[in-house]
C-alpha cells in the first residue's frame, strides 16, 4: 500500500468513527428526550422513616404482587418494604443473613427468592420471611461442572412449572436448572465466550410462556435465548447488565447499568426505552404497569409511570 492511500484510508476511518459517535450521541439524547416526554420518574418515591438511610447499595427491587414493593439493600436490615405510593411499611433481615445481597424476585405463589453473590447461595423465603430453602453452600464456591455449588450467582427465575433457574455468572458462565424441589436438572451455557450459545457474565434470567430460557448475556451486550431443553436458539441485541422481568404476555423489561436505561422488548424487538436512570441494577413492575428501578451506585430507588 502506498503512503498516500494509507493516509486517506486512515482519514476516512476516523471520519466514519466520528460519524458513528455523533450518531450514537444524538440517539442517546433522543432516547432521553423521548423518555422525559413520555414518563414521570419519581426519585423521591420511597419515604424512609426517621433515622433510616440508604446506607448501602440498593441492589434490587421487586413488587410482591400484594400491594407492596421490596427493596433489597446490601446492609441489614436487608429487606425494606414500601407501599406502592412509597409509604414505609417495615424492614427485616438481620445482619449476617447475606454476605452480599444481590437480587430479589417473587414467584407466582408469593415466595421470595434472593441471590447472595459473595455467599454463593440462592435462598427461598416464605412471605413471612422464614427461610425455606437454600441452593448452594454458603461460603463454598463451585465451577461450571458443579451440580450443587455456584460461584457468585446473581439472579434467579422460576418457571411456570416451578423449575428454578439460577444465573451463575460473575465467575462461572452458565444458567443452572433445578426442579422445584432443588434437584439438579442441567447446566445451560457453561462456556465463557461470545460465540452463539456461549455466555460472558450472564447477569439475569427469565423463562417465557413457551419455556424458553432468556438470559442477560451482559458482557456480550446481548440477550441469549435457549429452548426448554437448554439448546441455543438466537440472540437479541440489547444490553443486559442489570435486572430482568417478564410479564404474562412475554413482554420483557431489562435494565442496564451502563446504558442507564430499561429496555422493553417483545418477541426480540424493542417496544420502548426508558432512559436517564443512573445505574439501574434492579427493575420491577407492579400490577398497574408502574416500573420500579434500584440505582445501585447512587443508593437510590425510583418509580416510573407514564404521563397521562
Amino acid at each position: 500500500m502506498r503512503q498516500g492511500e494509507g493516509a486517506m484510508k486512515t482519514q476516512k476511518a476516523a471520519m466514519v468513527l466520528a460519524a458513528v459517535l455523533i450518531c450514537s450521541t444524538f440517539a442517546a439524547s433522543g432516547a432521553a428526550a423521548q423518555s422525559a416526554d413520555k414518563y414521570v420518574v419519581d426519585k423521591a418515591w420511597a419515604q424512609l422513616p426517621p433515622g433510616m438511610q440508604w446506607d448501602a447499595s440498593t441492589s434490587s427491587i421487586a413488587p410482591d404482587g400484594k400491594g407492596n414493593v421490596v427493596v433489597l439493600v446490601r446492609t441489614a436490615p436487608y429487606f425494606r418494604v414500601f407501599t406502592r405510593d412509597g409509604k414505609f411499611v417495615k424492614a427485616w433481615g438481620d445482619a449476617g443473613l447475606f454476605v452480599e445481597a444481590h437480587s430479589i424476585m417473587f414467584d407466582r405463589e408469593g415466595f421470595i427468592w434472593t441471590t447472595d453473590s459473595n455467599g454463593h447461595v440462592v435462598n427461598k423465603f416464605g412471605p413471612d420471611g422464614k427461610l425455606l430453602m437454600t441452593l448452594g453452600k454458603k461460603g463454598v464456591a463451585g465451577d461450571n461442572s458443579s451440580q450443587d455449588l455456584f460461584n457468585r450467582p446473581n439472579a434467579v427465575a422460576i418457571a411456570p412449572n416451578g423449575d428454578i433457574f439460577v444465573s451463575d455468572g460473575y465467575v462461572n458462565s452458565r444458567i443452572v436448572q433445578f426442579s422445584k424441589e432443588g434437584k439438579f436438572i442441567r447446566s445451560i451455557g457453561g462456556v465463557k465466550g461470545s460465540a452463539p450459545g456461549q455466555l460472558q457474565l450472564p447477569h439475569a434470567v427469565v423463562v417465557d410462556s413457551k419455556g424458553r430460557v432468556i438470559v442477560g448475556d451482559s458482557d456480550n451486550k446481548r440477550i441469549s435465548v435457549f429452548d426448554k431443553d437448554g439448546k441455543f436458539i438466537e440472540t437479541w441485541p440489547f444490553p443486559s447488565r442489570g435486572g430482568m422481568l417478564i410479564t404474562a404476555d412475554d413482554t420483557i423489561y431489562v435494565s442496564d447499568v451502563n446504558a442507564g436505561a430499561v429496555n422493553i422488548i417483545k418477541d426480540g424487538k424493542s417496544v420502548d426505552v426508558i432512559s436517564g436512570l443512573g445505574r439501574p441494577h434492579g427493575v420491577g413492575l407492579d400490577v398497574d404497569g408502574a416500573v420500579y428501578v434500584s440505582d445501585s451506585l447512587n443508593r437510590a430507588v425510583m418509580k416510573i409511570t407514564q404521563k397521562k
